[in-house]
């Protein structure tokens, strides 16, 4: 019950109180495997059951030969013999206790795929340390050693072997190359809050957006947002929809004013023909819409109150970043050349949703077929 509420989304303190027993016992279960759960142990196909072992006790008690009990049980009789002499004869052999004892001796861990590979180990460990995901560095390895099925490993084994320590093939510091930076692994249904934010003069509404920009049918088109710090700094970010290419720019301040300066600054220098429309959230920030569309012929598009997934892949950037700049990290003397090194880093880095290419790659196609 504890790993199902985990994988619902459920806080330590809650799984605690559903189950009756302490939080910090819960975290401890928790974090000693990383926040994944453990695999649901299942027999093997061609073991021995209960019911067959009370069959062999009970043919022990009726005096049977080997023979004579296998035949009735429809195993060999070499596997009758082996199963009442590992446990304890004919004199002191019992159904449960053979059962238990052999349900303890199957718990045997499997060895690491990444511990008996030291090459595919070093493989993995360096593309994390250059930020790839597990997801990315699965589909390298694919591309890059098609012939060799020692060097394929599933983005899955990867987390399992940084999450779960007991296998000793990755160390636990390159938890921190993750997209989050996590300790443990959390479950998509722990969601994010969105706030109230406020009434922007003349927002022209999502709703109203061309179809063509909706299915990221053309280049062109962007969202943006503001990633916080403390102090009251913040970092812009600019996201264009159909490569996923992305923007930083540094903003002194919130206000609206110095926002929209700083964004058409920014924009100004985009290739032209890619720079179409602009979705950003209820952020008051850019109340003063108009003026960058007037500066840029920018169309400015609003999202719904509460509706964080209308900028899907703004939101995404968003959580990437906080890998480089995480949560309580004072923004205010990063630079715009150390915030180009990251775009670069997220910018050349390959995505699944774009078929393993990076969004370095897809954009400088659209500048391309656009100039």
């Amino acid at each position: 019950m504890l790993w199902r509420l985990w994988r619902q989304g459920g806080t330590c303190a809650a799984i605690g109180d559903a189950i009756d027993v302490q939080g910090g016992t819960v975290y401890y279960i928790v974090t000693s495997r990383g926040g994944i759960p453990p695999c649901e142990r299942t027999r093997a196909a061609g073991a021995l059951c209960l019911a067959e072992r009370e069959e062999i006790s009970r043919g022990i008690a009726a005096s049977e030969s080997v023979r004579g009990i296998a035949r009735r049980v429809e195993r060999s009789a070499g596997t009758i013999s082996r199963e009442i002499r590992r446990n304890g004869g004919r004199h002191r052999y019992r159904a449960a206790a053979a059962e238990a004892m052999a349900w303890r001796r199957a718990k045997r861990p499997k060895a690491c795929k990444l511990a008996g590979t030291p090459l595919l180990q070093r493989a993995v460990a360096t593309k994390l340390r250059a930020d790839w995901s597990p997801q990315q560095i699965a589909q390298w390895l694919k591309a890059t050693y098609p012939e060799d099925p020692q060097m394929r490993v599933s983005h899955e084994t990867i987390y399992r072997t940084l999450y779960v320590q007991a296998r000793g093939a990755l160390k636990k510091e390159l938890v921190t190359h993750l997209r989050r930076g996590r300790s443990v692994r959390r479950s998509r249904a722990n969601g994010r809050r969105t706030q109230g934010r406020g009434q922007i003069p003349d927002a022209v509404s999502i709703a109203d957006r061309p179809a063509a920009i909706e299915d990221r049918a053309v280049p062109g088109h962007w969202e943006g947002d503001l990633v916080a710090g403390t102090q009251r700094s913040h970092i812009a970010t600019l996201v264009e929809r159909q490569s996923r290419y992305v923007v930083l720019v540094r903003v002194p301040t919130r206000d609206t004013k110095s926002v929209v300066k700083a964004l058409i600054r920014r924009v100004q220098r985009l290739p032209r023909g890619l720079a179409e429309s602009l979705t950003w959230d209820r952020g008051l920030e850019m109340s003063r819409h108009k003026e960058f569309t007037v500066a840029t012929d920018v169309q400015v598009y609003f999202c719904d109150p509460y509706s964080p997934w209308q900028r899907g892949s703004n939101e995404n950037t968003n959580g990437l970043l906080r890998q480089y700049f995480p949560k309580g990290m004072d923004l205010t003397n990063v630079t715009q050349r150390q915030l180009d090194a990251v775009a670069k880093r997220l910018n050349t880095r390959p995505r699944e949703t774009l078929n393993w290419k990076t969004p370095a790659e897809v954009f400088a196609a659209a500048v391309a077929l656009t100039g």
